[in-house]
């Protein structure tokens, strides 16, 4: 459930004047942004930022939609300590659904299409795009403009395809983006989250 999420914006307004670009207009998209109430207390989602139902913002991750737009899908999870970041005028963030997007990971004005995971301190950077059911392995550096097939495993730094995902393995992609799911539902029962 998507829900106006205006206390998450209250105190980040001075910051978004600060940036040359803004404008009224933008000043406005951080007004009307929408998140559902499943995000962690201490997570940061301000500007123009779509989050689709079942997905969670874990503790400390910042989602910064302030001169782009940043749009996540469903029963994806972005997990504690990760910055989603936008490019003014030429990149937005598009995160998919059945996305798993580990610790610490960075992402930045890329596209990360359905049913992927993103190994813990990744890095993606402007015009990225990441196929549907692939694998980027932790501290793999994603260069700007980089296009990667679906069904790839993507490791190193700079990142390159170290070989095509068998359907099991995408298929436990999904299985592992639906447990995020459940733990969100279990840390809401307890009043954690």
């Amino acid at each position: 459930m998507l829900s106006k999420a205006q206390n998450l914006l209250v105190l980040q307004s001075e910051s978004i004047n600060g940036y040359e670009d803004a404008s009224a207009a933008t000043l406005r998209q951080v007004s009307e942004a929408r998140v559902p109430l499943e995000n962690a207390e201490n997570a940061t989602v301000i500007g123009d930022v779509e989050i689709g139902d079942d997905s969670s913002v874990w503790f400390g991750a910042i989602l910064r939609g302030d001169v782009n737009y940043i749009r996540v899908g469903r029963c994806t999870s972005v997990q504690d300590g990760t910055v989603v970041h936008v490019t003014n005028r030429t990149h937005p963030t598009v995160i998919g659904s059945y996305v798993t997007i580990g610790h610490s990971v960075k992402l930045h004005g890329c596209t990360i299409e359905d049913n992927c995971l993103i190994g813990i301190g990744a890095i993606i950077l402007d015009g990225a795009v990441i196929g549907e059911g692939s694998i980027v392995a932790a501290g793999a550096l994603v260069p700007p403009g980089k296009e990667f097939p679906p069904k790839s495993l993507i490791m190193g730094f700079p990142a390159t395809v170290k070989r095509e995902l068998s359907d099991e393995e995408v298929e436990g992609l999904k299985e592992h983006a639906l447990r995020y799911v459940k733990y969100k539902n279990e840390y809401l029962s307890e009043g954690i989250y």
